[in-house]
């Protein structure tokens, strides 16, 4: 398997307009791969330019406002280069898209990184916010899993709030947790 960074992505429509989202970026060998599913406007856009940036946060809030609709987080202009990073970001990457894969449900974008800074120091691991990303990304997927895996990803991640939750990590655990609960009502 690949070393998959968990970033947020910012890319800018065909207008010059930044898009935030979610992305894991694929490590593989000198390329960087974003592999966003079809349909999504991360995707139209990385088809319309080649130019984005990957910031990297140890904020779970940022994840779960994301995948809970929540698009408002400030952005930070970077000197020459077009796409904004988030301005909470611990460190960004500017990437430049080398060449593309085409498929029908997630076309690879192989990217070069052009530089990369950091911001901030890294404090470093917290498993609640490990497990927040984790709901997070279960909370994408919803629609594809059973209410059993579903309850049984949750019952362990749960372990990693109770246990190493600050303030920040319970919000964002709440915010996910509001989602996945709505959907398991509804289905």
């Amino acid at each position: 398997m690949p070393l998959i960074h968990e970033c947020v992505v910012t890319t800018l429509t065909p207008e010059g307009r930044p898009h935030i989202a979610p992305l894991g970026l694929i490590e593989e060998g000198d390329h960087w791969i974003a592999a966003p599913f079809r349909p999504s406007t991360t995707l139209f856009n990385l088809e319309h330019g080649r130019k984005f940036t990957a910031s990297f946060t140890d904020d779970a809030r940022v994840f779960a406002g994301l995948v809970t609709g929540t698009r408002s987080f400030p952005l930070t202009d970077i000197d020459g280069w077009p796409a904004p990073r988030l301005s909470c970001a611990l460190a960004h990457a500017e990437l430049e898209i080398d060449h593309v894969e085409a498929d029908e449900l997630r076309p690879r974008f192989f990217c070069r990184v052009r530089h990369m800074e950091s911001h901030r120091p890294f404090l470093g691991m917290n498993r609640a916010r490990s497990a927040v990303l984790e709901a997070a990304i279960l909370a994408t997927r919803l629609g594809r899993l059973s209410h059993e895996k579903i309850e049984n990803e949750l019952a362990y991640l749960t372990i990693a709030i109770e246990k190493t939750a600050g303030s920040a990590e319970r919000e964002a655990w709440d915010m996910v947790m509001e989602k996945i609960r709505a959907h398991l009502a509804s289905a």
